[in-house]
């Protein structure tokens, strides 16, 4: 019998990591797709972060092919990053086109593996925010990008959006995750309002083997932690 698999984009940032050492602690093969590679993963695919977005796409199909990847029980991509400034701010268009890449790039991307790699009725989530629910004027690049991953998860749950058969996708907006770079950068912050990286891992694992654990297909999940209960509200 052949190990379950799921492909992880942004394997090897800490969350991504945290989801791809809980699979593989459950017996999955686990794919993992970042600029950095993942020595904890079984197979760890490269993305040259200089490279054009058709580019990247076809570097990542052509690398799934040829190590024989086939179907997946889910794709998660969890790429991205953060950077501020407001429209007077000197970098204000460079991180722009810096949150565009690696949000926007890679949860496109991560569609496109879906429609070829996802089985039937598998899921997909892609990484919002929760901030971008409204405007974010002093990171207006961050909250253009990942507004747009909101909009994609929309579009990629209708009928005919090309996804398969009974796939389900969600994107998570959450507020502040609990990494080590944000407790180095936030050390004085109430770190109990920040959302455990197991709580998302423990989620995408269920969503994975549990279809009716799942929301439904078009959700934005924004995920707020409180006293270190994170609670869920769907949109």
């Amino acid at each position: 019998l052949q190990m379950p698999s799921v492909i992880v984009y942004g394997g090897r940032g800490a969350l991504g990591h945290a989801i791809a050492l809980h699979f593989k602690s459950h017996g999955y093969r686990v794919i993992s797709i970042d600029v950095h590679s993942n020595e904890d993963s079984d197979i760890s695919i490269l993305v040259d972060v200089n490279s054009s977005w058709t580019e990247q796409e076809k570097s990542i199909m052509d690398s799934l092919s040829s190590k024989g990847i086939e179907e997946v029980e889910g794709v998660f991509c969890v790429a991205g990053g953060w950077a501020g400034g407001n429209a007077s701010s000197s970098d204000m268009i460079s991180n722009a086109d810096l949150m565009w890449k690696q949000s926007v790039f890679s949860s496109t991307i991560a569609a496109k593996i879906a429609v070829k790699h996802l089985k039937k009725g598998g899921i997909l989530t892609l990484t919002g925010a929760e901030a971008a629910r409204s405007g974010t004027a002093g990171m207006i690049g961050y909250g253009m990008a990942k507004a747009a991953v909101h909009q994609l998860t929309k579009s990629l749950a209708d009928k005919d959006a090309g996804l398969p058969e009974g796939a389900t996708v969600v994107a998570i907006l959450p507020v502040t995750l609990d990494t080590p770079m944000n407790r180095k950068w936030m050390p004085d912050a109430d770190h109990s309002t920040w959302t455990p990286l197991s709580f998302i891992a423990e989620k995408f694992h269920s969503w994975s083997e549990k279809k009716d654990s799942r929301p439904t297909s078009g959700t934005l999940l924004s995920l707020k932690t409180n006293g270190g209960i994170t609670h869920e509200e769907q949109h």
